[in-house]
């Protein structure tokens, strides 16, 4: 750990009433909210209608926060604020690259089969209404064997315009490389122009270290309400560069538009705002802003994503201790999912059971598993007795 520790993990979790009174394991759904961002929210909310929530005071005021949490979100991502959209979610900031490029009918978008449901549809009804076709890289296989970057090669093709991917996926826990993956799409030479590439960012925020310029992906798509631990509703869509300059907004409102002196639109905004539409829960911004710098009083992201590291593998690792428990990941996880099953145990009735005891778990249709997720603020002592509950169930068939 950095020598910049500031505060003990068991003193920060005395900040988070969720972690309290249960064992949480699912961040990767949804983070448990501190004192902090709870109060902040309530406090915002609070001013907004004192000062009068449509003044020329609170307008101001609004401008400014929203420049703090944009600014902040961007430093977490290594980024500059000008590239930043702020979304309501991942499905938002993923919906805007998709509806946004020009399609022609016969391009192709290449997807794995490990992306989340909401993704799936949107894909499916775009490559409806644009005559697109949609191919499959089975990128589930790569889990335990097998190179991901290859395999993705493999399925390019001179009609793929878009390849959409998880950073970290969501169901196995697997971590791609994304550096690689990009290079390789944006490498590719077949094609009449160059494969771009969108990432479902969901379990990646917050979770792992992060330059996004310096990877050179396209469209990063994410949320504040899982592993940043801010309030659901605020999210956002970073949009490099190269890419901005293609993408054309579906959606339009106030906030993406430039006006002239009598209100007319003139041309759209020159930054990620050119995406962004009108008023919007200004409150939970903040919220998120101060979930950052609640997570920055314990350490870095990269402090954070080490010790997120050490405890899902030392979870790992007591799960492979156990018979009759399977881990989908034959080795040490690279982030904070550790996906299992039980032999001859319906995983509903497990995360069910588990959750009669006060553990927080969730399971996942395909496949069909239980997932944990380590957090920083995850103890090895809640781990032990997770394992320990888990050895119980066994035992008792």
């Amino acid at each position: 750990m950095s020598d910049r520790l500031r505060i003990t993990i068991e003193e920060q979790r005395q900040q988070f009433p969720g972690l309290l009174n249960k064992t949480y394991f699912n961040f990767g759904g949804q983070g448990t909210m501190s004192d902090g961002v709870l109060n902040t929210i309530i406090e915002a909310h609070k001013f907004m209608q004192q000062a009068g929530p449509f003044s020329i005071e609170v307008n101001d005021w609004i401008q400014k926060q929203v420049a703090l949490t944009r600014k902040a979100i961007a430093n977490e991502l290594g980024t500059t604020a000008n590239r930043i959209t702020l979304t309501e979610n991942v499905t938002v900031g993923c919906n805007i690259p998709l509806w946004g490029m020009d399609w022609q009918p016969g391009d192709s978008i290449l997807m794995t089969d490990c992306e989340h449901h909401g993704i799936i549809a949107t894909v499916e009804e775009i490559a409806r209404r644009f005559q697109l076709e949609v191919e499959i890289c089975p990128i589930a296989q790569t889990l335990n064997q097998g190179d991901p970057t290859e395999l993705i090669k493999e399925y390019l093709t001179p009609q793929t315009r878009l390849v959409v991917i998880s950073h970290l996926l969501w169901n196995t826990g697997q971590l791609l490389p994304l550096k690689e993956i990009v290079t390789a799409c944006h490498n590719y030479n077949q094609s009449r122009q160059q494969i771009q590439v969108l990432v479902d960012a969901a379990q990646s925020v917050g979770s792992l270290p992060l330059n996004l310029p310096e990877s050179e992906v396209d469209y990063y798509a994410f949320t504040g309400h899982k592993w940043l631990c801010g309030p659901a509703g605020v999210g956002g869509l970073y949009i490099s560069e190269p890419a901005f300059t293609t993408l054309n907004p579906t959606f339009i409102g106030w906030r993406s538009i430039e006006t002239d002196i009598k209100g007319q639109p003139q041309a759209w905004k020159t930054n990620g705002k050119k995406f962004e539409i009108a008023t919007s829960a200004y409150p939970e911004y903040i919220g998120l802003r101060e979930a950052i710098a609640v997570q920055h009083q314990w350490d870095d992201t990269t402090a954070r994503y080490q010790r997120i590291c050490q405890l899902s593998q030392y979870l790992w690792s007591k799960l492979q201790e156990i018979d009759g428990l399977i881990c989908l990941k034959n080795s040490p996880p690279e982030a904070g999912l550790v996906s299992f099953y039980l032999e001859n145990q319906d995983s509903n009735s497990v995360v069910e059971n588990l959750e009669q005891q006060g553990f927080l778990l969730r399971t996942l249709a395909n496949p069909y598993c239980i997932r944990a997720c380590v957090h920083y603020l995850t103890l090895e002592t809640e781990i032990d007795n997770l394992v320990t509950a888990l050895k119980l169930m066994i035992a008792k068939g």
